[in-house]
């Protein structure tokens, strides 16, 4: 399924095959550097896939030679806070959508994800890793500080010491180090990526997806709230998966011994 508002050259290509809803960044002969279009164009693919009651998994994934190489610094010489004002909205606004979808959204990275496109990585719910892969925090180099749920991502990722490292110092991570420590949770040879990411994606396309969905909430808010009333969120997620088909599909598979077919409601 292609979205009514796709157009084929455009700086974001987005899609639904199946369950399972793309995004792919779209400009490669700028290692797809994020400029005003882009983030408006990220933006709409994640309102229209938030939109859709048949995602049940989202691929991110870049065009050529590198996944993203951050902001478009050209773009931003002219205006510069007038154009990161307008960037960062786009970018953040899809980010608040992918982050609240049920369905779990993997980001396929190679070449290079810096900046903003580690930041998004981060934001993701799984990373999977070409080979060769670098990995850099980037904004002290042109003296900013982070966007795109970078400075969110890090410290929960890598600890709050290893994630100031990489922040102040803006060295890069080379792939098999991005893995060490969490950063990614596979690292696949280049020409393999993409079918790695497919793979992936189909198997969480085929999970319960209301009971993921709970699943990543509970993980992504267990550092903001105390053990009591996390405790009470879990039994609350929990009841409400219990009511539904899904649910009742994962116990009989379990007493019948076969593979659960989840519909994702």
């Amino acid at each position: 399924m292609t979205y009514p508002d796709q157009k084929p050259d455009g700086s974001v290509l987005h899609w639904r095959s199946g369950a399972v809803a793309h995004i792919r960044f779209n400009r490669p002969q700028a290692l797809n550097a994020i400029d005003r279009g882009m983030a408006a164009a990220f933006h709409q693919a994640c309102q229209d896939i938030a939109g859709d009651p048949l995602v049940r998994a989202v691929l991110i994934s870049g065009e050529g030679r590198a996944f993203m190489a951050g902001g478009d610094l050209d773009e931003m010489r002219a205006d510069p806070q007038q154009a990161a004002a307008t960037l960062i909205a786009g970018m953040h606004g899809g980010i608040r959508l992918l982050t609240a979808l049920q369905a779990p959204v993997v980001c396929a990275v190679q070449g290079a994800a810096a900046g903003g496109g580690l930041g998004l990585m981060l934001a993701c719910d799984l990373a999977i890793a070409a080979e060769g892969t670098r990995f850099g925090v980037a904004y002290p180099l042109i003296g900013a500080s982070c966007d795109c749920s970078t400075s969110w991502g890090l410290p929960r990722v890598l600890g709050l010491r290893k994630a100031m490292e990489l922040a102040l110092l803006g060295d890069n991570l080379e792939a098999a180090e991005a893995l060490r420590l969490g950063l990614v949770n596979r690292v696949v040879a280049k020409d393999s990526l993409a079918a790695e990411a497919e793979a992936l994606v189909q198997r969480l396309a085929q999970g319960p997806t209301h009971a993921l969905g709970h699943m990543k909430q509970l993980l992504r808010s267990a550092l903001e709230r105390g053990l009591d009333a996390h405790l009470d969120k879990e039994a609350e997620s929990f009841t409400q998966c219990a009511g539904t088909a899904d649910f009742q599909e994962g116990i009989s598979a379990f007493r019948e011994k076969r593979a659960a077919r989840f519909q994702g409601r």
